[in-house]
């Protein structure tokens, strides 16, 4: 049977889906291996989640929230590797870990947090990097590219 309560979830769940679609589109650009198909699943499992938290059986919504902060965090630990004395990785898995932040938000009906959140992700992710932000500060603070 078709529950009206539970349909009128969906938009949510294809708010996140869509948000993270939009973010894992940017890490397609510059290559990434962590692209549209993870981040969109990052943020529709989160808002899903969270939208399952509140299901009355439930008697504290923040306990399932806060495993989806750990999950993400064992997920993105998997993604972090040190290769010749460099890291690869971090920022993929910061932004997975923030994204499932957006899918949270969303799941808990908070459109505007998750639409601003995925904005300021962007914003970190695309922005900076416009900027060549991190390279004229390694470059004034004597950083050599190799350490990067």
């Amino acid at each position: 049977m078709i529950d009206p309560e539970q349909l009128a979830m969906i938009p949510y769940l294809l708010l996140a889906l869509g948000l993270g679609l939009v973010v894992g589109m940017e890490r397609e650009f510059v290559g990434k291996e962590a692209g549209m198909k993870t981040y969109s699943l990052v943020t529709f499992g989160a808002a899903l989640f969270a939208l399952l938290s509140f299901d009355p059986n439930f008697s504290d919504p923040s306990r399932i929230i806060s495993q989806i902060v750990i999950g993400i965090g064992f997920l993105g630990g998997g993604l972090i590797i040190v290769h010749e004395n460099k890291v690869h990785g971090l920022t993929t898995a910061a932004g997975l870990w923030a994204m499932a932040g957006v899918g949270v938000a969303a799941g808990m009906r908070y459109t505007t947090l998750a639409v601003a959140g995925t904005v300021l992700v962007l914003c970190v992710l695309a922005g900076l990097r416009k900027l060549h932000l991190e390279e004229r500060i390694h470059k004034f603070a004597g950083v050599k590219d190799d350490l990067k």
